[in-house]
């Protein structure tokens, strides 16, 4: 299934991409992503918290809570699965779940999220995300904005 095929390859390629950068040397960030012109900054970032650390004194907590949320979207997208249609819907859980399973995988098995760019540009210069952020990110919108579309066809 198409959907399937997307949640793992978001998931495969956030981790592979996390890979190279955990293997990297540590001194040799941030850089300058080659080809950007200086837009994106590849970091080797942490994060043992929340977005932006968090909680980080709470371990357990920062465990549990994305593990019920992305149980709860593989419940959603399971059950999405079993409707006609929705294809909006289900491209959109897909995402978000791709990018959570894999920011799930670093919390339970690395014990800290690893965030590797910086998109240089106004107040995104201080956030570091990972490519799994962006996914969770996308989705959220399309479900948001394909929320607000039906809104105002019902009126």
């Amino acid at each position: 299934m198409f959907f399937i095929g997307m949640i793992a390859l978001i998931l495969l390629v956030d981790l592979g991409i996390k890979d190279t950068i955990e293997e990297a040397d540590a001194t040799a960030f941030p850089k300058e992503m080659e080809g950007t012109g200086g837009k994106i900054v590849l970091y080797q970032n942490h994060n043992d918290g929340f977005p932006f650390g968090l909680f980080r004194s709470q371990q357990e907590l920062v465990r549990s809570v994305p593990l019920v949320i992305t149980s709860a979207l593989g419940g959603i997208f399971f059950w999405l699965c079993q409707r006609k249609g929705q294809t909006v819907e289900k491209l959109a859980v897909s995402m978000m779940l791709g990018g959570a399973l894999s920011n799930l995988y670093d919390r339970l098995v690395r014990h800290y999220v690893v965030d590797y760019f910086s998109i240089q540009w106004k107040n995104l210069k201080k956030v570091v995300f990972n490519l799994g952020d962006i996914f969770i990110f996308l989705g959220t919108g399309i479900l948001l904005v394909n929320e607000l579309i039906h809104i105002f066809r019902e009126k």
